[in-house]
């Protein structure tokens, strides 16, 4: 066995340096390095191909979303986002970036509608309360009350009261 072959056994690490000043910790090449520390240009351009995988590339045709106005909208809209990327139009990670959007859209049109319409019954209490003639509305009194009342353990009031409409007759 010659000495180089001893000598890449024993140490099977690149002899680079990683940016921080540590040793690199790859695997060694026949020359002693890495590939990334043999090679510095193909690092930088690995990288390049790699950023374009991964950028979303914004397309013209995208049709623009309707207008959001009221729940139907919106399942239209969650609708449509699921057939484009079904059909592959979309990316999905456009369509889940677009979710929770949606989602807080349909929660305020909801809480609005639930507003509009306790300020629509507050309104009509209100004029209902206005039109009411309190002038027509009988006072009761507390006898008048226990008449049309009677309380079944009460037996006394009620024997006093039929004593009370025999005199009166």
């Amino acid at each position: 066995m010659s000495l180089n072959a001893a000598r890449k056994n024993r140490n099977p690490h690149c002899r680079g340096r990683a940016k921080s000043g540590k040793p690199c910790r790859a695997a060694a090449t026949a020359g002693g390095l890495c590939f990334f520390h043999a090679n510095p240009s193909k690092a930088s351009e690995l990288g390049r191909i790699g950023g374009k995988s991964k950028r979303s590339a914004v397309t013209a045709s995208a049709d623009p979303l309707p207008k959001l106005d009221n729940a139907l909208a919106v399942r239209d809209a969650v609708a449509q986002l699921i057939a484009d990327v079904y059909s592959g139009k979309l990316q999905p990670k456009v369509a889940a970036g677009l979710a929770p959007l949606l989602n807080l859209q349909l929660r305020a049109i909801e809480t609005t509608d639930l507003e509009q319409r306790v300020a629509k019954l507050e309104k009509l209490l209100a004029q209902a309360e206005d039109d009411f003639d309190r002038s027509q509305v009988p006072v009761l009194e507390w006898g008048d009350l226990s008449r049309m009342f009677p309380q079944p353990n009460d037996q006394h009031h009620t024997e006093t009261e039929k004593g009370e409409a025999d005199s009166r007759s």
